[in-house]
């Protein structure tokens, strides 16, 4: 089931927010970055990597001090591959991977890969209804797509109604 909300992806109620990132788990948008203020120093803690990531990969640490006890790290950038629709592709995949192996049920997520000269939110929110998983038993089984505004949330609603 995917639903779309309007509010604050730090405030929100889940098992793991997704969160779009480059290879060393840095935030790649003013939202995320935002997030991760919230999120506090332990948060920084938990998401240091020994060495970097490939873009399509996906990875769950802590939380820090946010409500949600997880967050799925999809990394949809590295110095060899920008942001492109195939990358994120492949990097929600990849998140939806580690949320049935961690068992987490309802994931919270941006329009991953818009932003910044990246993906249009046309495209952001295609992806990630074209690849959330679509069988009713497992994980994960709910996605809440977090939107800032009206306008946006009825834009992604018409999206993920076509696609579903």
């Amino acid at each position: 089931m995917i639903q779309v909300v309007v509010d604050d992806l730090a405030l929100i109620q889940a098992d793991a927010l997704l969160r779009p990132t480059d290879e060393t788990l840095n935030p790649l948008t003013e939202t995320i970055s935002r997030l991760d203020q919230r999120a506090g120093p332990r948060f920084a803690e938990q998401r240091r990597l020994s060495s970097p990531l490939k873009a399509g990969a996906a990875v769950v640490t802590g939380s820090g001090d946010l409500p949600a006890p997880f967050v799925l790290h999809a990394v949809i950038q590295d110095p060899d591959a920008g942001v492109g629709r195939e990358v994120v592709r492949r990097a929600l995949l990849s998140a939806w991977e580690r949320a049935a192996d961690w068992e987490l049920g309802i994931i919270a997520a941006p329009l991953v890969g818009a932003g910044a000269g990246q993906l249009s939110p046309e495209e952001a929110a295609s992806l990630l209804a074209e690849t959330f998983p679509t069988r009713r038993s497992g994980c994960p089984f709910e996605l809440h797509i977090v939107v800032e505004g009206d306008a946006e949330r009825e834009l992604v609603e018409s999206i993920v109604r076509r696609i579903a």
